[in-house]
């Protein structure tokens, strides 16, 4: 970066909590560097803050090894548009966002084509769960690594993996859309209970667990009585979900709002979620859960070669606790996962162990007093001044 002009940022994001973590980072930095111009790829949030996108990132949504393996020409050529546009503006900095099987591809080209550039990996892939050589070999590349979680610092330096800084979960910044009123934490005890159904944010995961919730949420109504059950989706996927629950015995209210979402947490007395970010969501509201999560056979079998974690569950890794039952493959049954769900709905010692162990999530989220897009635009500044 030269006196003369205006620095040059370059982010890549491809999925919609990217383009969140993006939208935020791009404003801390906006306000630090008012002239800074931003290329790559993002979603509407990062458009809104200044990014115009190579192309749009909803193409690129996409989990699962197999899926991964089904569109791999489409997105190596897609990988190689993108870096090799990135290289023309030549950037200041490169910023990737998550999404490792895209992001750092594209950031390995860069690096090859600019080996000075400074580049910043804001969200740490999860090498302390699988593949942990990922973090040694990641040095070739990526300079900083942004934590979300607590832990992540600690496994980089055990790895040996780049230099990695804590800036904090956007939860932290979110309690008080999490977090009940009094209306609404009198609405947690009130009959019949909210209990939220999440069966996940992406097309394979609704496919593979709206089935097996319905089911487990009769066989719950029949065990404990009558609940008011309430499903969260975002809005793209709202036909499919209502499709996929028509014939469900107990129908759930259907949100696709950001706002009914955040509603439902706060009056919710329990929840039946796949496992994903959504589990340390319900953990910062306060919301004991039980988590399910069905892989394809393909998937399963390389998952219980790879990894290495006493949970699945992200909000047990961050509490160090595995106090959110967790039901995987066979183990989820509508039977099981009902029987899980029910202790939960009313004061038990099972509802209890899960309440007391969210109360320790201020004090190791730093939640209050981490200001996320903040301290992460602070490293990528002076990663660029280097």
């Amino acid at each position: 970066m030269t006196a003369a002009r205006c620095p040059t940022i370059a982010v890549v994001a491809t999925e919609a909590s990217g383009d969140r973590l993006g939208a935020g980072l791009l404003q801390a930095l906006r306000a630090r560097v008012p002239g800074a111009r931003f290329v790559g790829l993002g979603g509407p949030e990062m458009a809104g803050q200044g990014l115009k996108s190579l192309f749009p990132i909803d193409e690129l949504a996409i989990i699962g090894i197999t899926a991964i393996v089904s569109r791999l020409p489409e997105l190596l050529g897609k990988i190689k548009a993108a870096a090799d546009a990135i290289v023309a503006e030549t950037p200041d900095v490169l910023v990737i966002i998550d999404s490792p099987e895209f992001t750092h591809r594209v950031a390995k080209r860069v690096r090859k084509a600019m080996p000075g550039l400074p580049v910043v990996d804001y969200v740490s892939p999860s090498v302390w769960a699988w593949r942990p050589g990922r973090a040694r070999a990641m040095t070739a590349y990526v300079d900083h690594v942004l934590a979300l979680l607590p832990f992540e610092p600690a496994a980089h330096q055990r790895l040996g993996g780049p230099a990695c800084t804590y800036v904090g979960h956007p939860l932290a910044a979110e309690t008080a859309l999490l977090r009940p009123g009094s209306e609404e934490a009198a609405r947690r005890v009130e009959k019949p209970p909210v209990v939220l159904v999440l069966p996940g944010s992406r097309r394979g995961e609704i496919a593979r667990h709206t089935g097996l919730f319905g089911e487990a949420l009769e066989k719950l109504v029949e065990r404990a009585g009558p609940v008011e059950a309430v499903l969260p989706t975002p809005a793209h996927h709202l036909s499919r979900v209502r499709e996929a629950t028509a014939d469900w015995p107990v129908r759930p209210r259907i949100v696709a709002t950001p706002e009914e979402k955040w509603a439902a947490f706060r009056q919710a007395r329990a929840a039946l979620a796949a496992s994903g970010t959504v589990t340390l969501e319900l953990a910062v509201a306060g919301v004991p859960t039980v988590v399910a999560y069905k892989l394809s056979v393909i998937e399963e079998m390389i998952g219980r070669l790879l990894i290495k974690v006493p949970s699945i569950v992200l909000a047990n890794l961050v509490l160090g606790d595995n106090v959110m039952p967790e039901l995987i493959q066979r183990a989820a049954t509508p039977v099981t996962l009902a029987a899980a769900l029910a202790p939960l709905l009313g004061d038990t010692p099972e509802r209890r162990r899960q309440t007391e162990a969210f109360a320790r999530l201020d004090a190791i989220m730093e939640i209050g007093t981490a200001q996320p897009s903040e301290r992460a635009a602070d490293v990528v500044l002076a990663a660029m001044g280097r």
